[in-house]
Parts: C-alpha cells; structure tokens; sequence
C-alpha cells in the first residue's frame, strides 16, 4: 500500500464517541469497574492489563504504587504490590515518567537504552567514567543484590542539579544510576525505602535475553495507548519520551493499518489514539465499590479529558506552596459508580486511618456507607501487620 493512500486512510473522519461513552471506556480500561481475583498472582495480573504503574516514593496512605493496587485488588496490603512483582515479574524504567513494567516489556527497554540515551545520561557520563561503570557492574554481578549504600566507596563526584534537586555525589551511586539508565542491572525489589539492584539475568529469569517480536517505536506506542485508553494526540506528560513517535508519521501509519483508531470526545476538539476494536470491547459490571485512587492513577493521567469527560477537577499540589493550594497536600480523588464523587486527605496514625478532609463534588449526594467501607478497607491495607 503506497504512502499516500495510508495518509488519506489515516486521516479520515475521527470516530466520535460521547462522554459518557468515553467514562465508562476509560473506567473499564483501567480496572476500575470490578476488583481482580485476589492472590499471590493479582498484582501481576493487574501490571499486565495496565501495562505500567506510575511510581512516586511519597507515603501518607500507601504509595501511589500501593493505592493504584489497593483500588484494583482486595486484600493487597501496603507494600505488598512491589513484594509480589519483584523480583522477577517486573522491573523499573521510565513510561509514563517512573513506572514499574511487566518483565515482558524488558528486551524491549534494553535495546533501546542501548540505542538511544533518552533518559538523560549525558551529564551522568561526563561525571563517570567508563573503568567505573565496569567496576559497579562486576560488583553487582558478584555480590548483588545490593542497595547503592552496599557498594564500596569510590569516591565523590559533582551533584547533578535539575532545578533545585540535587542528585546524588557518591561515585558509585552515580555509576550505578547510569548502569540502570542503560538497563544493564535493574531494580529487583526494596529493602526498607532502598531499591535493591541486580544483573538482569538474575532478576528477570527468562526474558532478560530474549529477542523483542517489535520495533521498539511500533511496541511502545500500542502500549502506550492500552495503557491510557484514550492517549491525546495533543502531546502531554502521558508522551513522555514518545514526543518523537507522536511527531512521527507512525501514529497515522497504525491508525491506517488498523492497528489504532483516532476519537473524539462529543464536545471537544481534541483528538485521542485508541485500541483498535475499543468500542467493541466488553467490561466487568460494576461492583458498587467506592475507591480511594492515587495521585497518579491511570484513570486521572490526563486531566483535560477528566475535566471534560468527568466534569472533575483535580490537580496534585503535593509541589505547591502550601498558601497556593486550593485542596491540600497529599489528596486523593473518590470514584463510586463511574463517576468522581468527592476527594480526601487522610493519613495513619499507628493503626488508624484518619481523614484530615473530605470534599464531596457538587451535586453528589455521597454515599456514606460506601465511603465508610471504602476507609475500613485501606485502613485493615496500611495498618502495621
């Protein structure tokens, strides 16, 4: 098929679907209408579907690694999400930002890292040179897995500086920073607040050499459109180190093989990537659960289309002078029946839940009993076992 007909194929009519087509795509899509199967298996059944979990180290009620779990599996308890997938059914690297990945997806990353140096590694190098990075590679491979204060001291080197957050003088550190970066060891689980790193063969048993089926371009974009349902061809975060595929002819290549379709949402002209074949697709029946979700859930990723598919806003002020904040510091949004009823900021105090505020959205009539379930659970999650 020449170029110029899977240009016309590629940009013909978008499909429009309605808001409410779009909230209950969406919803699905994440795995929030029904709870998973609970068991030793959930949260790597649940990484799988979602394709990447956001991380973010920050822990007031569960991390937002926790939380994305806690909405999705009964009975998964603080922490529990990174005990059961690490290590050997996942591995850290970036997505959508800092993410935990189905190990699957690893041959793809570390031939990429290979390739192309996206994730900033070049002020890294400058500090690090290569007899290093080969001495922090055999000491991983002989003594790992180990935390970056287990290595043996090599030494300081300048901080990197991103704005304000200074990263780490350790020259061991820094070199294994960059070996990470490279996928050459990957984070294999946690010991307390520390990652624990490792050689891949070691912590991905099974696919650390296989050979990816894909180009990498081709993969990650399909993954990056399950993962958000409806991935804006606007640009934004959810692109992340994609910008350059979203630039590309590729996305209207996919659409015109089939592989995507292009949406709209009735009343916005913004235009969206889908999986081929989305609005055929069927979801579990809602549960009637109410959820507490993360910060930095799948569901919320792109806030211009919660906004106008949802009628919800929301924005995390966790970074925000306290005077600027127009809801609080750590706060999380509820979702009952498909919709976004309220937000809360809460924290534990030893084995109590305590809801320092509770907003109800306009027009909602909250279903207090639902919310009180919905707390009893992430208490019996986050309380000390």
């Amino acid at each position: 098929m020449s170029g110029g007909l899977f240009r016309a194929m590629a940009t013909s009519p978008p499909m429009e679907i309605s808001t409410a087509q779009a909230r209950r795509f969406l919803v699905g899509q994440t795995g929030l209408t029904c709870m998973a199967q609970p068991g030793p298996r959930a949260a790597t059944a649940l990484l799988e579907r979602l394709r990447c979990i956001q991380l973010d180290p920050l822990d007031r009620i569960g991390t937002n690694a926790d939380l994305v779990a806690m909405a999705r599996i009964p009975g998964i308890r603080r922490g529990e999400v990174y005990a059961q997938l690490l290590p050997g059914h996942a591995f850290e690297h970036f997505a959508k930002e800092r993410c935990l990945l189905p190990a699957q997806a690893f041959p793809y990353y570390r031939d990429q890292a290979a390739e192309t140096p996206w994730w900033r590694l070049t002020d890294r190098l400058k500090r690090v040179p290569p007899a290093l990075l080969d001495e922090v590679l055999a000491e991983v491979g002989e003594r790992g897995p180990l935390c970056a204060a287990e290595l043996e001291e090599r030494g300081r080197v300048e901080a990197i500086d991103w704005n304000g957050w200074k990263g780490t003088s350790r020259a061991g550190t820094m070199a294994l920073e960059v070996l990470w970066l490279r996928c050459q060891v990957v984070v294999c689980g946690r010991r307390g607040r520390d990652k624990l790193y490792d050689i891949p063969r070691r912590a991905l048993p099974g696919v650390a050499d296989q050979q990816p089926a894909l180009p990498f371009e081709r993969w990650a974009l399909l993954e990056r459109v399950e993962a958000a349902g409806l991935l804006s061809t606007a640009g934004g975060p959810w692109w992340s180190m994609l910008g350059p595929v979203r630039s590309s002819d590729l996305p209207d290549t996919m659409v015109a093989q089939g592989l995507l379709e292009r949406v709209v949402v009735a009343g916005s002209r913004r235009s969206y990537l889908a999986p081929a074949g989305f609005a055929e697709r069927s979801h579990a029946q809602d549960d009637g659960l109410l959820r507490i979700l993360g910060p930095l859930d799948p569901l919320i990723w792109d806030r211009k289309l919660l906004h106008h598919a949802f009628g919800f806003d929301y924005v995390w002020e966790v970074y925000k002078p306290a005077a600027k904040r127009r809801w609080g510091w750590y706060v999380c949004p509820l979702l009952h029946h498909g919709r976004f009823v309220g937000r809360l900021e809460a924290h534990m105090e030893g084995p109590k839940l305590v809801v320092d505020q509770l907003w109800v959205e306009p027009g909602v009539q909250l279903d207090r009993g639902a919310l009180d379930l919905a707390l009893a659970r992430h208490q019996a999650a986050c309380a000390p076992a």
